[in-house]
């Protein structure tokens, strides 16, 4: 990092530390500006991978899909139907119509989740409102394919950044803790139902182009955040496992399982080391939360990321992410 942030990062730490009384030693000023400086530089990753997610979503929406009359899954189809049918301005649907999903995430995922989620869709709504995209192309498959490839590329890279531009997602988690179907499940009927009242309002061809619009932005953001719908087993090699350990129990309020292992890494008769594994389930929502963690404990711990299709059991569905 560069010095001067350096510094500055120190002396926020120090100031830090005076107002709550602790003695400001060099030790524990280190470790708190290490701390601080991972937290940081999280941040700056996830706000920029938002920034793109939104300029990629307007782009979809105001370059392809809206000079058009064309409409997609989710939050974002219902707010271009209801513009189609009542000329309220989009920008000002997305927000008012995300805006129950978002609250509802609050409690589903975690309040710092739907801050960053509603500060992203205020974001969406304002580059829709204020910037002058292009429009691309006239041909309706062109439309159907590129709209839904950039929309579901802004809603990749937004979750990627730990955020959400369409509530449906958080509705489906949600509602998949309360029943039997999976996330996949829930999204696919909600989006159904949408397509049924696109076809009513609009005509047959425009729900048929609407539904590969769907595809298209699903197997984008499939791409980008490898599933929505899946959880992600994690497993974490560190000589600090015990540090990790605490930060999924009480950062995150996940459970884990810590097996004894050796490191494999020695040479023909060397003694191999015992050590320590950790094993978590979390949702992709909260992958982003739990490298940040990791790596304030150990930023050179070994991360195995697999993808889970669904779980049973545990504290995965019945426990909110607990705030930072």
């Amino acid at each position: 990092m560069n010095p001067f942030f350096q510094q500055i990062i120190i002396d926020t730490v120090r100031k830090r530390l005076k107002g709550q009384g602790k003695a400001a030693d060099s030790a524990l000023v280190a470790r708190e500006a290490s701390i601080l400086s991972v937290e940081l530089s999280h941040l700056l990753k996830e706000s920029l991978l938002i920034a793109l997610g939104i300029i990629s979503a307007g782009f979809g929406l105001k370059g392809f899909l809206l000079p058009n009359g064309f409409i997609d899954g989710g939050v974002t189809g219902i707010s271009l139907l209801v513009e189609v049918s009542s000329g309220i301005p989009l920008s000002i649907l997305l927000v008012a119509i995300n805006l129950p999903f978002l609250i509802l995430g609050a409690n589903t995922v975690s309040r710092p989740f739907a801050i960053k989620s509603i500060l992203a869709i205020v974001g969406l709504a304002l580059a829709v409102h204020m910037i002058h995209y292009p429009v691309v192309t006239n041909d309706k498959l062109l439309i159907a394919v590129f709209g839904g490839f950039f929309l579901g590329l802004g809603i990749g890279l937004s979750i990627r950044g730990g955020a959400v531009i369409d509530g449906t997602e958080v509705l489906a988690v949600f509602l998949s803790r309360k029943s039997s179907l999976s996330i996949g499940d829930i999204i696919l009927i909600f989006n159904i139902l949408i397509f049924s009242f696109g076809a009513y309002v609009l005509g047959i061809e425009v729900a048929l182009y609407a539904i590969l619009t769907y595809l298209a932005a699903s197997k984008t953001v499939d791409y980008v955040i490898d599933g929505i719908e899946e959880y992600i087993g994690v497993t974490i090699v560190s000589s600090f496992s015990e540090d990790i350990r605490l930060a999924v129990i009480e950062k995150l309020g996940r459970g884990c399982t810590v097996y004894s292992g050796k490191r494999g890494f020695a040479a023909r008769g060397e003694r191999l080391k015992n050590t320590e594994i950790i094993y978590t389930v979390i949702t992709r929502l909260e992958l982003s939360r739990l490298k940040t963690e990791v790596d304030k404990a150990d930023p050179d711990a070994f991360i195995i990321m697999q993808s889970i299709k669904d779980t049973k059991g545990g504290m995965i569905k019945k426990r909110p992410l607990k705030e930072h």
